[in-house]
């Protein structure tokens, strides 16, 4: 049984489950409902304590296995051909060229060649700056991107529908 603020903001913690770990709202919430805490001075001091990893605003136990991401939040990688330049990296400015086709009919969408982009900075689709970090320059890889890192429940019309799985096929030209 959870005697100390810690533990019970450790029981917090493993009860919300979440591969990017509990919010300081959500681990809040649940010591209010399960064990009616609401010392906010000593959940504070609790949320500082080294048996904790804090990313970002999240929180994690320390020495807990990680939780994996649910299958829509991963984006599927196949090296078809490994580069033999620079590897791309988050905030690099990279080259690419690629086609793009829908998984449900294999129709093609759209396709480019010396499209630009920063790597991570949100200028392309989720998809796309999770699944080509880590290229090497002349290298091909195919991407599976899953709706939710894609274009949603919203799609882009009018070539791709809601909740689409993308695929694409693409070729790390260079980094800028």
């Amino acid at each position: 049984m959870a005697k100390t603020v810690l533990d019970k903001v450790i029981v917090a913690i493993r009860a919300v489950q979440d591969h990017k770990g509990a919010s300081r709202q959500a681990i809040v919430k649940y010591l209010k409902s399960e064990f009616q805490c609401e010392n906010g001075v000593a959940i504070k001091k609790a949320l500082k304590s080294d048996k904790l990893i804090q990313t970002g605003q999240s929180f994690r136990v320390k020495g807990d296995a990680p939780i994996a991401p649910p299958a829509d939040e991963v984006v599927g990688t196949e090296d078809v051909t490994v580069g033999d330049g620079a590897v791309a990296q988050k905030g690099d400015e990279v080259s690419m060229s690629y086609v793009g086709t829908l998984e449900a009919d294999g129709s093609r969408f759209d396709a480019g060649t010396n499209f630009r982009f920063t790597l991570g900075a949100g200028d392309v689709i989720k998809g796309w700056d999770r699944g080509i970090i880590g290229m090497r320059v002349g290298g091909r890889r195919k991407l599976v991107v899953p709706s939710k890192l894609g274009y949603g429940k919203k799609g882009s019309a009018p070539e791709i529908p809601p909740n689409a799985t993308l695929l694409f096929d693409v070729t790390l030209e260079r980094i800028l």
